[in-house]
């Protein structure tokens, strides 16, 4: 599988491989990218049925999330000498823990942003792509109407107040609905190994960001750091989901804190 990514400024300067939500691209981080291209090599990735990236037509669907892992890994590994900087957001995110966890060699540290390390059960894993499907049906059907409600989620009710939205919005519109619905069903949380127990052993330093208006997510991250050594939280206040773009300077300051920081030898 081929992951193509956009690389931003000089290939010599320390790479930040950024992962980004559903619906999205790799795009979605380049205003973060251009603020950061002078101390950072930005790598901004399209994941499977995203942006360039297309759904590979074989393959085990069960094996998708972690192939697209190992998948992400190997380019990685072709591209540059690591470590690297990873920052995911929501599947990216949940992408991104997957990529620390299984292959911590290369990477340095990283930000995990609105994301969770999967379902804990087969039980809830069964509900979850039941659900999913009927989401996936729906963008087929009228990708418009699911936009339109996809964002009516209370997750994102500080980012439809934001002046940003609309032009968000028109963005998620020129996606492939195809691509996105088969997206959903390869890399949703429903098909995603759980990643609880793994978390004990992680060996990245790690700081999780979740908004303070999204709850559930706040809660996960709690969950997480309790369980993940060599990790923090960090709550966003007045933000919700999307908090790197709702207070993108304050989340450009944490991220650089956290990446400049030396960690004790």
């Amino acid at each position: 599988m081929n992951v193509p990514s956009l690389v931003i400024g000089d290939p010599g300067l320390p790479r930040i491989v950024f992962l980004h939500g559903f619906l999205g691209s790799g795009s979605d981080w380049l205003a973060v990218a251009r603020k950061l291209e002078g101390e950072y090599c930005p790598v901004l990735v399209d994941l499977p049925g995203h942006g360039e990236t297309p759904i590979p037509k074989e393959g085990n669907p069960a094996r998708f999330f972690m192939g697209t892992v190992d998948a992400l890994a190997a380019e990685l590994r072709r591209s540059a000498a690591a470590p690297f900087f990873l920052v995911g957001y929501s599947m990216g995110g949940r992408v991104a823990l997957a990529l620390m966890l299984h292959h911590p060699d290369l990477f340095g540290k990283a930000v995990i942003v609105s994301a969770s390390p999967g379902l804990r059960t087969e039980e809830e894993r069964a509900a979850r792509r039941k659900s999913d499907e009927g989401v996936a049906r729906k963008i087929e059907k009228n990708f418009e109407g699911f936009i339109q409600a996809w964002y009516e989620q209370p997750l994102f009710a500080t980012l439809k107040n934001h002046p940003l939205f609309h032009e968000i919005e028109r963005e998620r519109k020129i996606n492939n609905p195809g691509n996105l619905a088969m997206a959903l069903r390869l890399l949703g949380t429903g098909v995603q190994p759980s990643l609880w127990d793994a978390l004990t052993q992680n060996r990245v330093p790690t700081q999780f960001f979740a908004g303070e208006k999204d709850l559930k997510f706040v809660e996960i991250g709690r969950q997480m750091v309790n369980l993940c050594p060599d990790s923090t939280l960090e709550i966003f206040s007045g933000c919700g989901h999307t908090l790197h773009i709702e207070n993108r300077e304050l989340f450009l300051d944490r991220l650089k804190t956290f990446f400049n920081k030396q960690q004790p030898s």
